[in-house]
């Protein structure tokens, strides 16, 4: 039972309802364009798309960027891609909640859509604060006044405490929308009671949250096994005492996570067997790809993916497997020589009748790359919320939602 209400429990028609999405795009930093619509094709074509047809008055925020940083931007470009993926007409309005903000609000029809200015121009949007302090702010006191419910639909910045996020849900009923529901749903049901076994992919570039990860889902009871790749699965060989050889060991003193490896012993020595790590590894020489086992380290070539013998017994745990969350590709699978590690590990995803759930930028570049997209049970869109909510950290934005839905039921 989801402790959050969603769009299903109120009556839209003719309420002024606040959608908070995650229109944040990847812009060229040189002509200011947008480059990738994913997102506000997501938003567009679930939540507003269902509020504007419902009758409501649709006023949406969303941010774009970092103040000064090249892809912070207005949201002009934004409102046009939404009207052109839904099919509809929409505002923009280059004001958040001065008084322009304000009448544009106040003259919307049944079904219009408004798209008020980018959220981090108000200065302190980022200011990490409860939603009690952040709603005593002007922004949020002066939109919420004209409001009826505020909407949550931005899951991938639910990690984040700031003023449009979680100040709201202080001063009106309050609800997820679509895509936040579907994003919880779909953790819920890998974190809270997932289907056995359960295993959980660790790969990708970065290794620092990997051990809490680990940590977190073996210790309550969550994963059946971890298999590592990528440069996560390079930092737990380290662990069990292997050396990699020079360019390898230097990377991951680069990420400065082999402070970690102590903690990475110790979870494997409480739970063995039950994570696994490379057997054997795929160096680059002289441009072409050479296995390598595990015994013949170190080398003095970067390793770029895992090798056949581990992707065999990786593939033999995933198709046993009955939940599966992928979060980092097991190989630098940009590289044509290294992709075969993370094509024949998503393959095993893809083909296994699991409940599978990945997530991650890389992660999802890579599912489509590969053409797995359709054959992946939940695909999450979010980055930082994500490895979060896999850390078993309570999001700001989910337990907004959540107090809100106790002081509405209540």
């Amino acid at each position: 039972m989801p402790k959050f209400l969603t769009l299903d429990d109120f009556e839209l028609e003719g309420k002024v309802v606040l959608v908070r999405v995650d229109f944040n795009s990847p812009v060229d930093p040189e002509t200011k364009k947008i480059l990738d619509e994913t997102r506000i094709r997501a938003h567009g074509e679930s939540t507003i798309k269902e509020l504007s047809e419902k009758g409501a008055k649709v006023v949406v925020l969303a941010h774009q960027g970092r103040p000064g940083q090249p892809d912070f931007i207005p949201l002009k470009q934004h409102a046009e891609a939404l009207e052109r993926i839904i099919g509809r007409p929409v505002k923009y309005v280059d004001d958040l909640y001065g008084e322009k903000a304000r009448n544009a609000i106040k003259s919307l029809k049944n079904g219009e859509i408004l798209v008020l200015e980018n959220t981090r121009t108000y200065p302190e949007e980022r200011k990490k604060r409860s939603p009690e302090e952040h709603a005593k702010s002007e922004f949020v006191r002066s939109l919420a006044e004209l409001a009826d419910i505020f909407v949550n639909d931005a899951f991938a910045s639910a990690h984040r405490s700031h003023a449009s996020v979680v100040g709201f849900t202080a001063l009106l009923p309050s609800a997820a929308g679509r895509i936040m529901e579907r994003e919880l749903k779909a953790l819920s049901r890998v974190l809270e009671s997932p289907e056995k076994p359960c295993v959980f992919i660790l790969g990708g570039a970065k290794a620092d949250d990997s051990l809490k990860i680990s940590k977190y889902v073996l210790e309550n009871g969550i994963a059946d096994t971890v298999l590592t790749g990528g440069l996560t699965g390079h930092l737990f060989l380290v662990a069990t005492g292997v050396d990699l050889g020079k360019p390898n060991m230097e990377l991951l003193e680069k990420q400065d996570v082999l402070k970690l490896t102590g903690g990475i012993k110790e979870l494997m020595d409480s739970y063995p067997g039950r994570v696994k790590v490379p057997k054997d590894v795929a160096v680059e020489v002289e441009g072409k790809r050479k296995e390598l086992s595990v015994s013949d380290l170190p080398t003095e070539y970067p390793i770029y993916d895992i090798g056949a013998e581990t992707i065999e017994e990786y593939s033999r745990i995933i198709r046993d497997a009955k939940s599966i969350v992928v979060s980092g590709p097991p190989g630098v699978y940009e590289k044509p020589e290294f992709i075969k590690g993370t094509k024949m590990i998503l393959e095993a995803v893809a083909s296994s009748e699991a409940f599978s759930l990945a997530g991650g930028g890389h992660t999802v570049a890579a599912i489509e790359k590969l053409g797995l997209s359709d054959k992946i049970s939940y695909i999450s869109t979010a980055g930082g919320a994500l490895i979060e909510f896999l850390m078993g950290e309570k999001l700001p934005g989910v337990a907004a939602l959540e107090n809100a839905a106790s002081r509405t039921k209540a």
